[in-house]
C-alpha cells in the first residue's frame, strides 16, 4: 500500500491494527474521527483535503467523522476501539498520547511510514511541532492544526491610561509596566479592571505551558510521569 495517505494525517494518532487484512491490491476504507469543535468552516477543509487525496489515490476512500470536540473525539475513538471496531485514523489532542499508548491503541509512525518518501515527509516538520508527537524514541502523531495564542489589546482603554494605542508592549517587563497602568480600582479600592487577563478556561494549562517555556521551564519531563507544577 503506499503510504502516502499519511501525508493528509492532522494532529493525527494512528490507531492500532490499521494494515491488518489489507493488500497492495484490496480496496481500502478508512475511518478518520475529527473534533470540529476548533472554530471556524474547518469540515469543508478537511472534506476538501480528502476529496483530493482520494483523487490520487484511487484505491483508498476515507470517511471524515466528525464528533464533537477533543474529548468527545477520544472516548468516541476508545469506545470503537473497545468495541473491536477500531477507526484507522484520528485527530487527537497532543495530551492524550501517554493514556493511548497505556491502552496500546496507537502504533508509532515508523512502523507504517517505511519508505523513504515517508521517512523524508515525517522529517520535514518543524522540529519544536514534534517536541509532543515523539514519546520513548518514536513518532506516535504528526501535527496539524497546531494553534497559536497571540496578545491583543484595548486601544481605547490604552488612550485612557495615557499609552500610546499604537504600540503594544513587546517584552514581558513592558507588559507589566503597562497593566499596571491599566488596571482601575474604585473608590473602595476593589479593582474594576485588571490590566491584563489570561484566560483560565478551557485549557488554561496551554496557556501556563506557554509561559513558563519562554521563562526556560517545562512542565513535565519526556517520559510524561512527572511534573512540575510547584517549581517556582
Amino acid at each position: 500500500m503506499r503510504m502516502s495517505w499519511l501525508k493528509f494525517g492532522l494532529c493525527v494518532l494512528v490507531l492500532a491494527g490499521i494494515l491488518a487484512g489489507t493488500t497492495a491490491r484490496a480496496a481500502v476504507e478508512l475511518n478518520m474521527y475529527y473534533p470540529v469543535a476548533v472554530g471556524g468552516p474547518i469540515t469543508k477543509v478537511i472534506d476538501d483535503m480528502i476529496a483530493e487525496f482520494e483523487t490520487s489515490n484511487p484505491g483508498i476512500k476515507v470517511k471524515a467523522v466528525y464528533a464533537g470536540n477533543y474529548d468527545d473525539t477520544r472516548v468516541k475513538a476508545l469506545a470503537a476501539l473497545k468495541a473491536n471496531q477500531p477507526v484507522q485514523l484520528s485527530v487527537l489532542f497532543s495530551i492524550d498520547l501517554f493514556e493511548l499508548m497505556n491502552q496500546d491503541a496507537i502504533v508509532p509512525f515508523e512502523e507504517v511510514a517505511a519508505s523513504a518518501e515517508d521517512k523524508q515527509w515525517l522529517s520535514s516538520f518543524y522540529p519544536a511541532l514534534m517536541q509532543n508527537s515523539k514519546a520513548k524514541g518514536k513518532i506516535w502523531g504528526v501535527p496539524f492544526q497546531r494553534s497559536t495564542i497571540v496578545m491583543y489589546h484595548n486601544k481605547e482603554a490604552f488612550k485612557e491610561a495615557g499609552l500610546d494605542p499604537e504600540k503594544p508592549p513587546a517584552t514581558w517587563q513592558e507588559m507589566a509596566a503597562m497593566a499596571k497602568k491599566l488596571t482601575k480600582k474604585d473608590a473602595a479600592g476593589n479593582v474594576t479592571r485588571w490590566g491584563v487577563h489570561i484566560p483560565s478556561t478551557g485549557y488554561p494549562y496551554w496557556m501556563f505551558q506557554a509561559l513558563c517555556i519562554q521563562n526556560g521551564l517545562e512542565l513535565m519531563n519526556p517520559e510524561g510521569n512527572q511534573t512540575y507544577f510547584d517549581k517556582p
